[in-house]
């Protein structure tokens, strides 16, 4: 989107609303990462585990 002058609207956040979406983003993904990985359903578990790996990221 583009503001009159031509800047994109996205270049106009201010730095604090860019720190809160950047630390929602790492709360999820510690949720999914941490949360899920250790959940006690077996399904939701080992498609994290098997994500994990896929991605190079060390779990065991």
């Amino acid at each position: 989107m583009q503001n009159h002058n031509g800047a994109t609207a996205a270049s106009q956040d201010s730095p604090a609303s860019r720190a809160l979406a950047i630390t929602f983003a790492a709360l999820l993904g510690v949720f999914v990462l941490g949360g899920v990985g250790f959940s006690h359903i077996d399904a939701m578990h080992n498609a994290t585990h098997d994500v994990r790996h896929a991605n190079a990221f060390p779990c065991h």
